[in-house]
């Protein structure tokens, strides 16, 4: 009877293996579904145990390492799969190999039923008796074992075959993941051609409203720079951001790096503070001539973070550049100051020495002095007055004058006449030259001899 039944299971797992059986993918299926729900409930109180890596899902870079897990995943449960449909077709072999056997080896079914025949017949002596029974438990046993080993390896195949499905199951799991993380890894990177393009579209419209401009229109070139730098920046900062992800605690993380930068960068910070105060009102554009600590000199450039003179030496040089370029960092306008010697018609107030001998009245001299002065720089008076006043009125400063100013000083050899006038930036040697050959004239019509000249400019 345990030998008929070995037999009926072997059967049956072979049956089972077949798939001929229509309850038995049901009855799996539900044998399935029960330990899945056993290893649920005991899975729930060691889950913090197993938790799978949580890949940050909302960056490029979480989707591509995600994509790359997935991957090797695929690779694995490949490599898994394989093995178990090569150890299933192996166990077939064995399987078959061993039934053969069993069918080859037809001899002990005889000598049991033949044993089995002399037992029941009861013929023979004792002896024979015994040996007869010997045979047919040597041989039920050496069958029996056959047909359990044939029994395991039916279930065994069984087994690796489920497995191999199972793996099958979780490679187009692994499949549809990978097809959703690659749409995302698209969605991504079309995102950041989206910033790359519309940062360009900006700059094609920065260039059309704000073309580039000359030396004069510095202050409009120098925004076009830095509006095209801030976009160009907020660009990359997005498409990092895309890629990366924002930093779980930005608060902080921008606190301590503002911070950081303040104390390192303070005077990067404090020069582009400064260029804003010098593109004001009162501020500086190239062209002007300003004292900056100590140096005095030409404008030839205002940029972000400094600012570079053509140095001219002593005022009473100006003019005649030294040939240096002084660069200053635009912090002085905050940290410290500067002077500004151009107005809006780049105005100079220059002076003439003038000595009148003892043995000379220099009343006459001086009287017609300043009246050919006047006569000589008259335009120029008007049009500063003109300018200063326009300058001044918000700031409710008290009318100022270019009238020329004549000044006395008493010396033993004489008196020195001190002439102060207004004149252009551009014109005044021009203009002291002209001031010259009139007062060289003046001072011969007057049988004066001709002054000792020294100039001074203001």
């Amino acid at each position: 009877m345990e030998l008929d039944g070995d037999e009926v299971s072997d059967v049956k797992e072979e049956i089972d293996r077949s798939g001929t059986d229509p309850r038995t993918p049901i009855q799996n299926q539900f044998t399935t579904h029960e330990t899945a729900e056993h290893a649920l409930d005991q899975s729930r109180s060691t889950a913090s145990a197993n938790t799978a890596v949580n890949y940050r899902s909302d960056t490029l870079w979480g989707q591509l390492t995600e994509w790359h897990a997935l991957h090797n995943k695929a690779a694995t449960l490949n490599q898994a799969r394989d093995e178990a449909d090569q150890n299933a077709t192996k166990l077939t072999q064995s399987h078959d190999k061993l039934n053969q056997l069993k069918t080859q080896g037809s001899d002990d079914q005889t000598i049991t039923q033949q044993a089995i025949s002399q037992l029941t017949s009861g013929s023979g002596d004792a002896g024979d008796y015994a040996e007869a029974t010997d045979t047919a438990v040597t041989s039920l046993n050496r069958l029996s074992d056959v047909k359990k080993d044939l029994t395991d390896f039916d279930k065994r195949i069984q087994d690796h075959q489920e497995i191999r499905d199972a793996y099958g199951n979780w490679l187009v799991l692994v499949a549809l993941q990978q097809r959703t993380v690659m749409h995302r890894v698209i969605q991504f990177v079309l995102w950041i051609i989206l910033i790359f393009f519309a940062v360009y579209l900006t700059g094609l419209a920065i260039d059309h409203f704000l073309p580039a401009a000359s030396t004069e229109h510095n202050r409009i070139r120098t925004l076009r720079v830095v509006i095209r730098f801030v976009v160009q920046v907020l660009g990359v900062l997005l498409a990092l951001f895309i890629v990366f992800g924002a930093p779980q605690q930005m608060p902080t993380i921008l606190g301590l790096a503002g911070a950081g930068l303040t104390v390192t960068l303070k005077d990067f910070i404090v020069a582009f503070v400064g260029w804003f105060v010098l593109m004001g009102r009162n501020g500086i554009k190239v062209g002007d001539w300003v004292e900056i600590n100590g140096v005095v000199g030409e404008v030839i450039e205002v940029s972000l973070f400094r600012t570079v003179l053509l140095e001219t030496g002593n005022w009473t040089d100006t003019g005649h550049p030294t040939g240096r370029k002084v660069s200053f960092v635009n912090s002085y306008a905050i940290e410290g100051h500067y002077f500004n010697f151009s107005t809006t018609g780049q105005w100079l107030w220059d002076e003439l020495e003038i000595m009148v001998p003892s043995s000379e009245d220099p009343y006459p001299i001086i009287e017609s002095i300043q009246k050919m002065v006047e006569k000589e720089t008259d335009a120029n008076a008007r049009a500063a007055e003109k300018e200063w006043k326009e300058a001044t009125t918000r700031y409710r400063v008290q009318s100022v004058t270019a009238t020329p100013a004549v000044n006395l000083r008493p010396t033993t050899s004489g008196v020195e006449v001190h002439v102060r006038y207004i004149t252009r930036a551009h014109e005044r040697f021009e203009t002291r030259a002209r001031l010259y050959q009139a007062l060289v004239a003046l001072l011969r019509r007057k049988g004066v001899s001709e002054p000792e000249e020294a100039a001074t400019a203001k």
